[in-house]
Parts: C-alpha cells; structure tokens; sequence
C-alpha cells in the first residue's frame, strides 16, 4: 500500500478522513497482518500480510466473505456485534500460535458499524519467557483454589471416631441421626474428646457433603476482628478496610456447613446477630445496612457449661435455645476406659505410619498405668502421652515404665481420699475403690471379662453385677468368651 499524499485539513471531515486513512496505513505497514469487517461479520479489507499468513492463492476474491471462511474460530464477528474490544488475545492460526487485538469500529454517530483486527506479534516463541510465567501463574492459581477446596471439605468421618464402648456406640448413633437432619447441632465436652471429627462426620454424612465446610474458632480470634471473620467486611466500613468487598466465613459456608468453635466463648455483642442468622437465615455485613440471605447448617461445639452461662448472663438465653435443638454430649475418656486398648492401637499405628518406624503397642500392665490416670485432656492427651512415649524410647512394647511421668489421679488410688483431707463417706470411698480397680483390671486384659474376673478374684457373674452397678457394662460381645 502506498502511503497516502499530504491533503490540505479544511474541516472537520478533512481531519476524519486523514485520521483513518493514516490509522488503515499504519495497521498495514507496522502490524503482522490487519483485517476489517463489517457489522454482520464479512470481510471488507484485509492486507497482504494476513493473507500471507494464511496462505490465500490470490484467486479468490477474499472481500465479503465471512470471517469465519478465512480465519477459522475469528472472534471479529462478536466484537463487531458486541461492541466490546479484545485488547490482547493468543490466537491461532493454522499450526501458528500469534497475538491478536480486536477493536470495535464506530461511526459518527457512536454506532458500532464493524470491528478490525490485527496481528500484534507472530513470532510468540520470542515471547516464550513471558508466556511460560504466565502459565505458571495459571497453574499456581489452581493449585491455590484446589488446595483451598479440599481444605473446606470434611477430613473425617465415623468411623475415625474410635471406642468400643457402649457410650461411644451411642453418641455416634445419635449423631449420624444428626447428619439425617438439617438442624442445628451442639456439641458438648470437654477439651480432646474429639469434637471437631465429630463435627467433620456429620457434615461428610449430611446431604451437604458436597458443599463447603468451613471452621472459625471463636475463642482464637480477637474480639475486635470476629465480627469481621464471621458476617464480612464491605469497603470503607473501616480504615484498611480496602476497596473491595470481603466475604465473611458464613457466605464462604454458603450452601454448606459452618462449624463453630468454642461459642461459648463469643461475646454478647456477636450473640444477637448469630442468632439472626439461626433464626431468619440472613447476616449484615460489617459497614453494611443491607442484609444478605444464606443457607448454612451450623454445627456449634464448646467445652463450657451454657447453662451456668445463661444462670450467670454471660449468654444469652434465646442464643442458647436455638443453638440447643439437637444436643450431643461427647463423654470423656475416663469415662469409657474401655476404649483405651483401641485408642491406644490406632494412636500408635498413626505415629507408626508418620514416622516411618515399626508399630508400638502398650502392654497390659502398660494400659492399667494409662487407665489409673484422670485424663483431663482426653484421647487429644493420649495422643501426646503415646507420641512422647514412642519417641522417648526404642522399645517396641510400651510397659508401665514408659509412662512414668503421667501422675496416679487421686480418685483413682484405694483407698481414696485422705490425702487431700477430705473426709468421704466409708461406702463411696470403698465404692470409688473398688471401681478404679475394676477398670484397671479390665484396661489390663483388653477388656476380656473373664480375665479380669480372675485378675480381680470374683466369678463373671459378679463381675458383670459391678459392671452393671457402676454403669461400666458395654453391650459389645467379649469375642474371646464366646469362642
């Protein structure tokens, strides 16, 4: 094309026509190839480049064709009906990978009459360097996102919460009757008795199991920060607040489950709106007045006591009562010592299969050492008893000796309590007593009822009449007595 000669700007017009002329020039002379179409997608000029590139015979006539006949998968055609530009696109052509721009045209009076394209760089192995970061930019971003998917999925289910005991049995019943419904659940217990596994089997049993699971503990963030965390941040509600909206961890839940930490330690300015959402379905972003709709089952879990709370004002009475609709009390493990001999095998096959060494396991004078101590941390306590156990010492079996460190719980000596001068009633002295010893014995020999009537010296009659007594009979068959 040859360059057009100088004209002489008269009027407006003049400027118009000599702005495209030099535009059409300059697309043709500077660019890897230039085409233009119309509003219905048909070519009305195209350089000697392109055609090049695409390797045109010079026969045909190419003008008034559709796009879409010469340059296979042309996306000209949208912008040109769109009005939308693509400023940087890799598009390829025939075995050519090259980059693109696409840009609507406009006539005077601001209508969209067509759209042209060119051919910005064909050499895109020279911009390798910058492609391949890119690329790589692509891929961390969906390693991030799936990363962050499968941290929102349930990593525990039932079966992961071990026991044998009949106490055990039941709240696991009670709590797959939980996963059935959508209502919300609270979970009671101590420190370590396995709230938040039990918390991640519900969901992964619920019809909510696809959808995320997402944890916040309330007692680990700060008071001034939660209200934040839970119901989210628009822009401006705060210095540093930043210029876009900030999802809070209920719309992140959105869908699927919130499992909500220690609520009893949340503060009472929080509990009025946690109690909307119960109640309504809806949160109120910080710096917001407009209320957004959500559909989350919250599973909620403390280890305090909501009713002295409530008794005391320090949570609120309507909180507790909607949090309250499906209660699950998770027992303690002195409470089902039973269960130590398969604690403390799991326990030990996992610090096997983490450390690479060969599995350890506890001795039956091992577990009645184990079972004579109070275990305030429960089965989380055991863990790191057995963890430093096993990382102490070489020994493949685990004998008294190897807990050394772990203190007799004083209600668990006999005769039991002068030590701390409280003077007990001689019945449940000798009651306290004679239960501690019939826990060790069976801790001893792995829950074999009629060894440890031997170890004890009674017939299994009259053991399984203490058992009864003290509220120690599991239902489970004793595998050994049948054979």
């Amino acid at each position: 094309m040859t360059r057009p000669a100088r004209p002489r700007l008269t009027s407006d017009a003049d400027v118009r026509s000599l702005a495209s002329s030099a535009l059409l020039w300059l697309f043709d002379s500077l660019y890897e190839g230039a085409v233009v179409v119309d509003r219905d997608g048909r070519i009305i000029w195209i350089n000697d480049k392109y055609k090049a590139l695409l390797g045109w015979n010079g026969v045909e006539p190419i003008e008034g064709r559709a796009v879409e006949e010469v340059i296979p998968n042309s996306r000209l055609r949208q912008v040109a009906q769109t009005g939308v530009a693509e400023m940087l696109d890799i598009f390829t052509i025939g075995s050519r990978q090259v980059v693109v721009s696409r840009i609507p045209l406009q006539d005077d009076a601001g209508a969209v009459i067509g759209a042209i394209g060119v051919i910005l760089y064909d050499r895109l192995q020279a911009l390798r360097p910058l492609v391949s970061k890119f690329q790589q930019m692509q891929a961390d971003l969906a390693n991030a996102r799936r990363e962050l998917a499968e941290s929102r999925q349930a990593r525990y289910r039932f079966s992961q919460y071990v026991g044998v005991s009949a106490a055990v049995r039941e709240i696991k019943a009670q709590a797959r009757r939980a996963a059935e419904r959508d209502a919300t659940v609270l979970l009671l217990g101590e420190t370590g008795t396995g709230k938040e596994l039990l918390a991640h089997a519900i969901h992964a049993a619920s019809r909510r199991a696809d959808r995320s699971l997402v944890r916040v503990n309330a007692a680990a963030i700060p008071e001034t920060l939660l209200e934040a965390e839970l119901f989210g941040v628009e822009p401006g509600a705060y210095t540093g607040a930043g210029s876009k909206p900030r999802p809070g961890k209920f719309q992140l839940a959105d869908g699927g489950t919130l499992f909500l930490d220690e609520v009893g330690d949340m503060p009472l300015t929080l509990q009025a709106k946690l109690l909307r959402v119960l109640q309504e379905g809806e949160i109120e972003p910080l710096g917001s007045s407009r209320l957004r709709h959500v559909d989350v089952r919250v599973i909620a879990a403390t280890s305090r006591d909501l009713k002295v709370m409530v008794d005391e004002g320090s949570f609120r009475a309507d909180l507790y009562y909607r949090l309250n609709v499906f209660p699950l009390r998770l027992p303690p493990l002195r409470e089902r010592l039973e269960d130590l001999p398969v604690l403390c095998e799991t326990i030990l096959e996992k610090i096997a299969e983490e450390s690479g060494e060969p599995v350890k396991s506890v001795t039956p004078a091992g577990l009645a050492r184990l079972a004579s101590y109070h275990w305030p941390g429960n089965v989380r306590e055991l863990g790191n008893v057995l963890q430093l156990a096993a990382t102490r010492h070489d020994d493949r079996l685990l004998g008294p000796e190897h807990f050394a460190d772990l203190p007799v719980t004083a209600a668990l000596r006999a005769p039991a309590a002068a030590e701390d001068g409280e003077v007990r009633c001689l019945r449940d002295a000798v009651a306290a007593a004679e239960k501690a010893e019939i826990v060790k014995a069976l801790a001893a020999v792995n829950g074999v009822k009629i060894h440890a009537a031997k170890l004890l010296g009674i017939s299994r009659a009259q053991l399984y009449e203490k058992l009864a007594a003290y509220n120690l009979l599991s239902d489970m068959p004793d595998k050994k007595e049948a054979v």
